[in-house]
């Protein structure tokens, strides 16, 4: 099946670098191209796009909100999003991390890794670098940033739902804060990779994660995994 690429980002040229990138390889094409975060919402609706690569900061309706947008509708449940950033470290990303966003990619990424990205997300591989990620996380929250809700309001208490945890999902939510992939974690605990698919997908069911990306986010934010300063 060809993967079907939704771009929203506000400036044109990048879109269309994007674009005859995307549309080079054999798997993949753009069916359209939004220039800011609602003209993306509406599209998202109307092509039934795959993966939308999102930038962050869009004028009028930013990426983070379309994302919200998106990740809100039933219909659109399958839509993976791969937010595109400038920033190392931005609240934005882990905002956007919380909002559903399947991961994020810099925007000086190799075009390997921008392919690879969207074939990852593509695939319901949320999570695009474990790693990444989760240092980007630590090293926000490190420096005393609070991913609060866009009204100020702070972020959800997590213990009652961290209560309804079994101690292996626990302790499965706490690798994958730590940057394993499943094949990692089965090693680690001694138990097929499959197991642990099924560990990550009960736990991201009772915490209410739309992903794996959610999962990491929750694991520092709940305080079970801490971020290390360097």
């Amino acid at each position: 099946m060809t993967i079907r690429v939704l771009l929203a980002d506000d400036q044109a040229l990048l879109r269309s670098a994007f674009k005859v990138l995307v549309n080079s390889e054999p798997d993949m094409e753009v069916v359209a191209e939004a220039a800011d975060g609602a003209e993306a919402v509406a599209l998202a609706r109307s092509e039934r796009a795959d993966v939308v690569l999102m930038d962050i900061r869009m004028p009028g309706t930013d990426g983070l909100a379309a994302t919200r947008m998106i990740t809100a509708d039933p219909e659109l449940s399958a839509v993976r999003i791969v937010m595109l950033t400038t920033f190392e470290v931005d609240e934005y990303v882990v905002r956007s991390l919380r909002a559903g966003a399947s991961g994020f990619l810099g925007k000086g990424a190799e075009p390997e890794e921008l392919l690879n990205a969207i074939r990852i997300a593509a695939a319901g591989e949320a999570l695009l670098s474990p790693v990444a990620t989760k240092g980007l996380i630590a090293k926000f929250l490190a420096q005393g940033g609070r991913s609060d809700t866009e009204d100020g309001q702070d972020a959800p208490a997590y213990s009652e739902r961290l209560g309804a945890l079994t101690t292996r999902e626990r302790e499965v939510l706490v690798l994958v804060g730590g940057g394993l992939s499943n094949d990692e974690i089965a090693e680690r605990l001694e138990v097929s990779p499959l197991t642990v698919k099924t560990h990550v997908n009960r736990t991201m069911a009772k915490l209410g994660a739309r992903d794996r990306a959610q999962l990491v986010v929750t694991a520092y934010e709940s305080g079970l995994v801490r971020p290390r300063v360097e």
